[in-house]
């Protein structure tokens, strides 16, 4: 029960720090889903970074539980980059939603490639 506990608050750490980035964001009226964009590729940044910490030993306890599961599970967000990309495609802008697609793939591998490599 106690894991379950550390999930549910970092995950609510992570949700109310992915509304405030989209908050701040929002203000900028940017044409490409920047906000979500980032929090997914900050997410898997964070989580390459967690991994190898993790695998060295260097989380503690339910730390990596909080960490991973939790606060980047919450601060990410497929959810909302699947709906963006339904709304291009709806909206008849497949080139955008192409990209976005592509960009957020190769990106966010990317980010957790380098959390690996800067943890490691």
């Amino acid at each position: 029960m106690q894991t379950y506990l550390f999930v549910f608050l970092g995950g609510g750490l992570g949700s109310i720090c992915r509304f405030g980035l989209g908050h701040w964001m929002a203000s900028y009226r940017l044409q490409f889903p920047w906000a979500t964009f980032s929090a997914n590729v900050l997410a898997c940044f964070v989580l390459g970074v967690l991994v190898m910490l993790n695998m060295k030993g260097r989380l503690v306890g339910q730390t990596s539980v909080l960490l991973m599961a939790g606060f980047c599970g919450g601060f990410s967000t497929f959810s909302t980059f699947s709906n963006e990309t339904v709304q291009m495609m709806i909206a008849g802008d497949w080139l955008k939603a192409c990209l976005y697609i592509v960009a957020s793939l190769l990106v966010c591998l990317l980010a957790v490639y380098l959390g690996l490599k800067v943890a490691n």
